[in-house]
């Protein structure tokens, strides 16, 4: 955790004049007692509240960890965490912008025998339905939201169910369910790994995560980031931004490889070898491709054709007005690497000393890519 003021609070201590969101209430689970919670205060509060528009209220560290989040985790956690995963679920789980989606496509589609007409006409978000997205939605930018749709009842029913909690609409959900999450391993549900659930942990270099988590912060509006780039870096070094601790959350992920039910992975590996990575995953989840269906498979994933593909871009999210269309594409590059357009010499020699710092700690590596990755 990083240093900073902050005020404990018992688990459903509400937020210091939080609004109450009424169309996601809900009444929380008494929560475990190694689930502790701080408000952060002070100065970077009130920077944080000027630079990142769509949260109004407040940021809660949860765990001993200190994982950072919006107001509305503050009751919402305690509902992920007792949420109840099936023996038919599988989850992609990782720290934001690091090839989520590319790798929801992947699983979804060798998981469904290569139903690519289904993958190209329905939504990956409805295929594949992103866990914790409600707690990004507060209550004045959702309104705002549904200001934004007045005259659509279908648009404004949209922004509702994605102000749905997920636990909530995937409890009714039909086996077998596919979940995106960037919750660490310590804030899954409890029962995630005695379920029988597959589970695939995706890690990606901290400096290209960054610029890419930098460009969506900007595209979304329910974070509504207006600052530039190295002011961002510092909110992420620092622990000061959805989902961090960065290292944390992949040392939770490495810890856990060995486990039957989990796969982790390098992006970096998997966009060097597609195919490999194909069958690694595919062999994963049980499944076996012929050469041909490998190739179709690599074809659809390939990222020009991923860019253009309408079903995989949260399309719906521009219309809605929670996406901005003056900032780049949902799908960016994917590349590696592209961190270097971004980093002045001095950024990058403090970003360089930050990352040396934490993989000492660790026997967690990211792949040597100096030969085309």
């Amino acid at each position: 955790m990083s240093a900073m003021t902050g005020e404990p609070l018992g688990a459903l201590a509400p937020a210091p004049c939080a609004p109450r969101v009424e169309t996601v209430r809900q009444t929380a689970p008494a929560a475990a007692e190694d689930l502790p919670m701080q408000w952060v205060t002070g100065e970077p509060l009130q920077r944080l509240l000027r630079d990142f528009s769509g949260e109004r209220t407040g940021y809660v560290r949860i765990s001993d960890k200190g994982y950072f989040f919006p107001s509305k985790f503050a009751t919402e956690m305690p509902h992920f965490v007792n949420f109840k995963a099936r023996p038919s679920d599988t989850w992609v789980v990782t720290y934001p912008r690091s090839g989520t989606t590319w790798t929801q496509e992947m699983v979804w589609l060798l998981a469904n025998d290569l139903d690519f007409d289904t993958a190209r006409s329905v939504p990956l978000n409805d295929r594949f339905p992103f866990f914790e997205f409600s707690g990004f939605f507060h209550e004045a930018t959702t309104r705002e939201f549904l200001e934004h749709n007045a005259g659509s009842t279908e648009r404004q029913q949209a922004v509702l169910d994605m102000a749905t909690p997920g636990y909530r609409l995937l409890a009714n959900a039909p086996s077998p369910r596919f979940i995106k999450t960037h919750l660490p391993f310590t804030l899954l549900p409890r029962n995630l790994l005695n379920s029988g659930a597959k589970v695939i942990y995706l890690a990606r270099n901290p400096k290209d995560v960054a610029v890419s988590f930098f460009h969506m912060n900007r595209l979304i509006l329910t974070q509504g980031y207006t600052g530039d780039f190295e002011t961002y870096w510092n909110y992420f070094q620092n622990d000061l931004h959805a989902w961090t601790p960065y290292w944390s959350h992949l040392e939770e992920g490495w810890q856990r490889r060995t486990h039957p039910r989990v796969l982790f992975m390098f992006y970096e590996e998997m966009r060097k070898d597609t195919p490999a990575a194909i069958r690694k995953v595919a062999h994963f989840l049980g499944k076996q491709l012929n050469d041909e269906q490998e190739a179709r498979l690599g074809n659809h994933l390939d990222i020009v054709n991923f860019r253009k593909n309408p079903a995989v871009n949260s399309e719906a999210l521009y219309d809605l007005g929670i996406m901005r269309r003056d900032e780049q594409a949902f799908i960016r590059k994917g590349e590696v690497g592209g961190w270097k357009n971004y980093f002045t010499p001095e950024l990058e020699a403090q970003a360089d000393q930050w990352i040396a710092e934490n993989l000492a700690k660790t026997d967690m590596r990211f792949p040597d890519c100096k030969s085309g990755c």
